[in-house]
């Protein structure tokens, strides 16, 4: 079926739900010129994404956006469970970042509760250990309270801070 060809239909309607684009991103989502993935629903629809509020989200968006932009670094966070390498499987994550050379990433699997933070090779100097460990104590206290989106974005802003450059 070429672009733009209407497909058959039996019953009037398309079953798009669980369907993938070229991307392998769920229809109706791209990437967009940041490297963020925006995502749009059918109606009736509801996204498959952890419990968070709208304004924690949104709150998460924005420290991403102010980090990456203040350390020039791409910045990302991956809430999620983690193979038993989580180190290995946060790697893995990376990759498929926009840019991953360039970027960092903050993974959480809180069913384990592990914590990573790996880095591309471009910035690997200025994202390391010790701004990784910086990040982790900044995060730690908010997890403890089960306070997932706060704890990644003082995470994302004390390793933020740390790489900025002058």
């Amino acid at each position: 079926m070429a672009s733009g060809d209407i497909a058959p239909q039996n019953s009037g309607v398309i079953d798009l739900i669980g369907a993938y684009n070229d991307e392998g991103l769920p229809l109706g989502a791209a990437v967009t010129s940041s490297g963020r993935i925006s995502a749009a629903l059918f109606p009736g629809a509801t996204f498959d994404t952890p419990p968070f509020s709208r304004d924690e989200l949104v709150m998460l968006d924005d420290a991403l956006r102010d980090a990456s932009n203040l350390a020039e670094v791409r910045f990302s966070t991956f809430i999620g469970d983690l193979g038993e390498d989580v180190t290995a499987d946060a790697r893995a994550i990376l990759a498929r970042c926009p840019e991953p050379a360039y970027a960092a990433l903050i993974a959480v699997s809180p069913n384990t509760r592990d914590i990573v933070v790996v880095s591309g090779s471009e910035v690997a100097g200025r994202v390391n250990d010790r701004v990784a460990e910086l990040g982790v104590k900044a995060a730690v206290p908010a997890f403890r309270s089960n306070q997932l989106i706060d704890g990644l974005v003082a995470a994302l802003r004390v390793m933020a801070t740390a790489v900025a450059r002058p």
